[in-house]
């Protein structure tokens, strides 16, 4: 019961985080301030973060798929002064799915939740042109 409690609150947590970061990028594209940290703010944590998202999978297809396509996106397409967030909105689901997935009872479910929360990013992401 309290596995299940714990996915749930990931699945909302994960759904709040991708509402809650799709709505700063309109406003940080809108400054032509913001250019003026970009070299500064984004070679250390993009650096960082690309090394830990090739390393370190969930173990559970849908969920590394979705991670892997999301990571692309940020990449690619989203303006560097917002990527620090979704970076972070990365490493905060890889960290909770993969102690969902090393146990057996929520790792069933999980797939699943990685297959809700790609739905809602792709959502999301269409201001970015992204496509998973």
């Amino acid at each position: 019961m309290s596995q299940r409690i714990s996915l749930l609150a990931c699945i909302v947590f994960a759904i709040v985080l991708v509402g809650c970061a799709t709505s700063e990028p309109a406003n940080n594209n809108a400054g032509t301030t913001a250019n003026a940290n970009k070299p500064a703010t984004t070679n250390t944590p993009a650096t960082t973060t690309a090394a830990n998202t090739t390393a370190e999978k969930i173990g559970v297809p849908e969920c590394d798929e979705f991670i892997a396509n999301y990571d692309a996106c940020i990449s690619n397409k989203v303006p560097e002064v917002a990527r620090a967030q979704y970076k972070t909105a990365i490493e905060q689901w890889r960290t909770s799915w993969r102690k969902l997935a090393e146990n057996p009872q929520t790792k069933a479910t999980l797939a699943a939740a990685c297959k809700q929360s790609a739905e809602q990013a792709r959502t999301s992401m269409k201001s970015y042109n992204c496509t998973f």
